[in-house]
């Protein structure tokens, strides 16, 4: 899969990506954050939103209010994870702009000031549900050719899908949902933009119905556990993208028993049926 990469971005720094979008780069770069969270401004003057306030780290935020002399008129949220809405809070705190989100959110102590459910106008943008990496995951439909995708499809990286809230069946639905839509420019939550998307998406489903096929060959009437199954697939050494690959692993599993294909007893899974392998051993996530 051609995965898109980029140096390492200035700190403290909103650069203009596209005319009226620019982007600062939150510093809570990990394994699966890439250079850190692409917390966006759109507008200019007056009228800013900032689209993923980022992690909570004081000096982002202060990096998001010297960008914009604290003229912020509104917060947008993709979902909420911690990396992408951690931030929210003090900015809005700081600025009195209120939170667009989805209107069931994933963080029980949150509700967004302004609730949104798939097909919603928000900000002269179209909210789109894309559940799977997280259930209130929202991709932002600019008008313009441009699409703000967030983590359910990101240029540098498939997305991590880690049960109970990350959901296989409705990632590869979501996936399917992006193929039908004209934008032709995707601005992700983490990594560099990501012209021509459609390509890249058709490889994302295509990736994870392969892995999806090699989990279901791996199988037996002998039970076995996820890190058996995720040793099998995967070469990956750092801990932190083992971790991910056997949640990603755990989420095709749920998928294929209530599909019929597998059965879970306690920790361990064994096979429902046979079912024809395609065991290529990719590592993408």
């Amino acid at each position: 899969m051609p995965f898109l990469y980029e140096p390492e971005p200035p700190r403290g720094v909103a650069e203009t990506i596209v005319p009226g979008i620019r982007r600062i780069v939150a510093g809570n770069a990990t394994p699966t954050t890439y250079h850190g969270t692409n917390t966006y401004l759109i507008g200019e003057g007056d009228d800013v939103t900032v689209l993923d306030p980022g992690p909570d780290r004081e000096d982002h935020v202060q990096h998001i209010l010297d960008a914009t002399g604290g003229r912020v008129r509104n917060i947008l949220l993709s979902h909420a994870h911690r990396d992408h809405f951690g931030a929210a809070p003090a900015l809005r705190a700081a600025t009195g702009a209120p939170i667009h989100a989805f209107h069931e959110s994933a963080e029980p102590d949150f509700t967004p000031d302004v609730p949104l459910r798939d097909g919603d106008p928000v900000l002269g943008m179209v909210a789109i549900h894309t559940p799977g990496h997280a259930p209130d995951h929202l991709c932002f439909a600019a008008g313009n050719g441009i699409l703000f995708s967030a983590d359910h499809v990101m240029s540098w990286s498939s997305t991590v899908v880690s049960p109970p809230k990350g959901n296989m069946t409705e990632y590869c639905n979501s996936l399917r949902l992006m193929l039908a839509r004209p934008e032709t420019l995707f601005l992700p939550g983490h990594g560099p933009k990501l012209p021509n998307p459609k390509p890249f998406v058709q490889d994302l489903l295509n990736n994870r119905q392969r892995r999806e096929r090699a989990i279901a060959g791996i199988l037996t009437d002998e039970p076995l556990s996820t890190g058996i199954i995720m040793n099998a697939l995967y070469s990956k050494v750092d801990p932190v993208l083992r971790r991910a690959a056997e949640r990603n692993v755990i989420s095709h599993l749920i998928k294929l028993e209530a599909e019929g294909l597998a059965i879970r007893e306690g920790e361990l899974w064994r096979r429902a049926q046979p079912v024809a392998a395609d065991a290529i051993n990719q590592d993408n996530l």
